[in-house]
């Protein structure tokens, strides 16, 4: 089983305006629900540890949880309201988000809602997104992953969103204190420039795997995807071109992709994964790459399922 941390909320897309009327449509989100609901789409067993809200939202945000198989044994209800954050498309399809946050639900989750122990079957917790940097459920959270660290694969995703976290530089330097419990990072051009500015992704990469984690895997957009493993060797591979309807919610297929591979190639420990060779990452990328691209041609974070992406991998003779 894969246990995923953090935020849930809702996504309220806005449409073009007619007339005295802005379209609306409101639809689950939050990066790591995303991942949950992936992984379980991809054939693995995962399990969402976060806080919902009691009201409206709350309640649909946990149906689409039960709908996709995802295990609701660590979901805690709780009287805060669900966070909203609003989605603005640009032309290229990529989104600009608002925060509507301020003691929501989803940052209600404390040190003392964490399960006191978690099962052997559980093999990787993944953790990321704002949950990593507003309280209490960054304490929280931190608190999990060092008990758990060593024991199963910690997978990271800084997925930076300023206008929530706020200080970029405290934001970073708990990130990067987060990194000596970690077995494999994924992250994105994007996060690297707002953390790190202008430096080489390369370099950022390379400086994190000093810090802890196995493997690093950064995601470019409609570029390729870099992977770089501790002794310094980097695999790319190639990105997909697809008729993009919005880039919500890809990185999170991205992310899910690459932890069920993993388990599903049984490589899903933080030994196996010390242990991959290029060939082996170069596969999970191929995967992760895939699993994406579908999820960009759709509307909203709508991932895949394994056989979808198996499918058009074989169509790529893949």
């Amino acid at each position: 089983m894969i246990v995923v941390c953090g935020e849930a909320l809702m996504d309220i897309f806005v449409g073009q305006p007619d007339g005295a009327r802005l379209p609306t449509e409101a639809v689950a989100g939050g990066s790591p629900f995303n991942v949950a609901i992936g992984v379980a789409r991809l054939g693995s067993r995962s399990a969402f540890l976060s806080t919902l809200s009691e009201d409206a939202f709350g309640s649909f945000l946990a149906s689409r949880l039960e709908e996709a198989g995802v295990a609701t044994d660590y979901l805690r209800r709780c009287p805060e309201r669900s966070t909203l954050s609003v989605v603005a498309t640009g032309r290229d399809g990529h989104p600009h988000y608002s925060f509507y946050a301020e003691a929501g639900a989803d940052r209600a989750l404390t040190v003392h809602d964490l399960p006191s122990s978690l099962p052997d079957d559980v093999r990787a917790i993944a953790a990321g997104s704002y949950a990593l940097g507003v309280d209490p459920v960054a304490g929280a959270i931190e608190t999990l992953l060092r008990r758990e660290a060593g024991r199963r694969v910690v997978s990271l995703d800084p997925n930076v969103r300023p206008r929530v976290v706020g200080d970029l530089n405290r934001f970073r330097n708990r990130f990067e204190g987060l990194l000596a419990t970690a077995t494999l990072v994924k992250a994105s051009v994007e996060d690297l420039e707002l953390l790190y500015g202008e430096r080489d992704l390369r370099d950022v990469a390379r400086d994190w795997l000093q810090l802890g984690p196995s493997l690093v895997v950064v995601t470019r957009g409609g570029d390729a995807p870099v992977a770089i493993l501790r002794d310094g060797t980097v695999v790319e591979r190639p990105a997909r071109r697809v008729n993009v309807e919005d880039t919500v919610g890809a990185g999170d297929s991205f992310h899910a992709a690459l932890l069920a591979h993993l388990d599903r190639a049984g490589r899903l420990s933080p030994a196996a994964i010390a242990e991959l060779s290029p060939a082996n990452v170069a596969e999970t990328l191929d995967f992760a790459v895939a699993a994406a691209a579908i999820t960009c041609t759709r509307r909203g974070a709508n991932p895949p399922t394994w056989d979808e992406v198996q499918s058009l991998m074989r169509a790529d003779g893949i």
